[in-house]
């Protein structure tokens, strides 16, 4: 077997590398929906959650709906974190997807449970901090 030159890598840099895990989450003889399928989960559950809230169907529906939003960026950090391939929701590297999905969907269900009226979770530091930020 005879080896020709090694090709030098280029002086400077004129692309982007696809970020690990940012290929097809389906073969490329599907159909570009199912191709794109974490993608569509994670808007999906997110639009659910904005229906809930923009239709105001019932009496939490804003809670409801905010912790749908929230849940979707969890659900987003959980599937880049198993699925090898996730296409598009695969933006930077893997780790940094995760915790920037993980804790921004974190905070968003945090904040739609304590959200006044009558939260569903009650912190007693965050108030303390909060009446003292107030008053």
């Amino acid at each position: 077997m005879r080896r020709g030159p090694r090709r030098r890598p280029p002086t400077v840099t004129t692309d982007t590398a696809r970020p690990e895990g940012g290929g097809r989450a389906a073969p490329g003889a599907a159909p570009a929906p199912a191709r794109q399928w974490p993608l569509l989960t994670v808007l999906c559950v997110a639009g659910a959650g904005l229906l809930v809230v923009g239709t105001d169907a019932f009496a939490q529906s804003f809670r409801v709906g905010t912790i749908l939003v929230g849940a979707a960026l969890l659900l987003g950090a959980v599937m880049r974190r198993t699925v090898p391939s996730v296409g598009m929701l695969a933006v930077r590297s893997r780790f940094t997807d995760m915790i920037t999905y993980g804790v921004m969907g974190g905070l968003i269900v945090l904040l739609a449970l304590m959200v006044q009226p009558s939260p569903w979770l009650r912190i007693p530091f965050l108030e303390d901090i909060l009446h003292l930020t107030v008053t």
